[in-house]
C-alpha cells in the first residue's frame, strides 16, 4: 500500500506572524522601532520622556506588530493598576460622550485603562462612584464636573493624583481644566448684536452649573457693552437638554415678548429650541436667529446647520487625560485648552437696525 506523502511542519516565523497573532515581544517592538526595550518598557509604564519622532516610532511599532502589553504584570513590577478612574455625569450625553472618547484615546497610547462611572448629577451618587473605584486601587481619578465640593475631592486627592474638569481647584494633587465660558457667552450675544439684533432672549444652563452661570454673564455683558438693556423676562430657565429647550421656547413664545434672536446655554438645548420653534412655525433663521455653545456634532447636520460657540469636547478629555499622565509620571500638567472660538453658519442672519 503507497504510504501518504509525509507533510512537513513548518517553523513558525515572527516576521511572517501577522499583527494580532502569536507572541510578539517587547524586544520585538523594541527593534523594529530602533530603541531599546527599556526605553519602550519606560514609555509603556509613562515613566520615560522621549522626543516626539522616538515616541511616534514605537506606536507604529506597537501597531504594526500587534504588541498587547499584560497590564497585570506591568502592574505589579510597577506598584501600579495601570488604570485611571473617570467620574462622568451622563455616559450616554454627546457631550460627555465626546470627552471620554479623548480621555480613552490618549490613556491608551500610554497603556492606561480608563474606568467609566456615572454620578447623575447626584452628589450621593458621585461618593459612591468614588468609592467604587478607589475600591478597584485605580491610580488616578479624572472628574467631570458633578455637584462633589471641593472639599471632597480634595479629600479624595489625599488618596491618588486627580484632574478636575470644569471647576477653578489647584493643589499639589489636584490639577484644574477650564473653559473660558464667560468670554464664549459674550462672542454668542455680540454676534446677534453685530447681526442688528437687539432683543435677544437667553435660554439659560443649570443655575447649579458654573459654566451655566458664567455663560450668562457673558451673555449679561455684551448686553451691556453694546448699550442694550438687560430683560429679565428673555432669560429663561434651562437644564442643558433638547427637552429643556423646547419647553423654554414654548414658554418664550407664550410669553407674547417681543424677540429675534435666541441664544441658548449649549448646542442640545439650541436644537430643543429649534423644534419647539418649528412645530409653531417660526422659521430659522428668517423669523428668529439661533445661536448654541458647544460645536457637537449635531450642530453641523442640524436644519439649517446651527451657529455655536466651538469648544473641542473630544480635546477637553484628551487633555485631562494628558494632565493624569503627566501627574503620574511625577511632572507638572501643561494641559491647556483653546479659546473659544465663534462658528457662523445658516441658523442666523443679518437683520435691520
Amino acid at each position: 500500500m503507497t504510504q501518504p506523502p509525509t507533510r512537513r511542519k513548518r517553523s513558525p516565523s515572527t516576521a511572517s506572524t501577522p499583527a494580532g497573532t502569536g507572541t510578539v515581544t517587547l524586544g520585538m517592538v523594541a527593534k523594529a522601532a530602533g530603541v531599546s526595550p527599556s526605553t519602550v518598557s519606560r514609555i509603556l509604564n509613562g515613566t520615560a520622556t522621549v522626543s516626539p519622532e522616538k515616541r511616534e516610532a514605537i506606536d507604529e511599532a506597537i501597531r504594526t506588530l500587534g504588541f498587547r502589553p499584560n497590564p497585570v504584570a506591568r502592574g505589579l513590577a510597577g506598584g501600579r493598576t495601570l488604570s485611571v478612574g473617570v467620574l462622568t455625569q451622563t455616559i450616554n450625553s454627546p457631550f460627555y460622550g465626546e470627552a471620554l472618547r479623548g480621555i480613552e484615546d490618549r490613556l491608551e497610547v500610554a497603556g492606561y485603562i480608563p474606568i467609566f462611572v456615572s454620578g447623575h448629577w447626584h452628589e450621593a451618587e458621585e461618593h459612591k462612584a468614588m468609592e467604587a473605584l478607589m475600591s478597584r486601587r485605580v491610580d488616578g481619578l479624572i472628574v467631570l464636573a458633578g455637584r462633589m465640593s471641593n472639599d471632597a475631592l480634595q479629600a479624595y486627592s489625599q488618596q491618588v493624583p486627580m484632574v478636575v474638569v470644569g471647576r477653578e481647584l489647584h493643589t499639589d494633587r489636584i490639577f484644574s481644566i477650564d473653559f473660558d465660558n464667560f468670554t464664549g457667552g459674550l462672542l454668542a450675544t455680540q454676534h446677534l448684536i453685530e447681526c442688528g439684533h437687539r432683543r435677544i432672549a437667553f435660554i439659560a444652563g443649570d443655575p447649579l452649573h458654573k459654566d451655566a452661570l458664567d455663560r450668562e454673564a457673558g451673555y449679561r455683558a455684551a448686553l451691556e457693552r453694546a448699550g442694550i438693556a438687560f430683560d429679565s423676562a428673555l432669560v429663561l430657565n434651562g437644564d442643558f437638554t433638547e427637552a429643556g429647550g423646547l419647553m423654554a421656547v414654548n414658554r418664550l413664545l407664550e410669553s407674547g415678548l417681543a424677540f429675534s434672536a435666541i441664544f441658548a446655554a449649549n448646542d442640545q438645548t439650541a436644537i430643543g429650541a429649534a423644534l419647539g420653534l418649528y412645530r409653531r412655525n417660526v422659521r430659522v433663521p428668517d423669523d428668529v436667529s439661533l445661536v448654541g455653545f458647544d460645536d457637537l456634532a449635531p450642530a453641523k447636520f442640524s436644519v439649517p446647520p446651527l451657529t455655536t460657540i466651538r469648544q473641542s469636547v473630544y480635546e477637553i478629555g484628551s487633555e485631562a487625560a494628558a494632565a493624569m499622565l503627566d501627574m503620574l509620571k511625577g511632572e507638572t500638567p501643561a494641559a491647556k485648552l483653546p479659546p473659544p472660538e465663534l462658528v457662523a453658519r445658516e441658523s442666523t442672519r443679518r437683520v435691520a437696525r
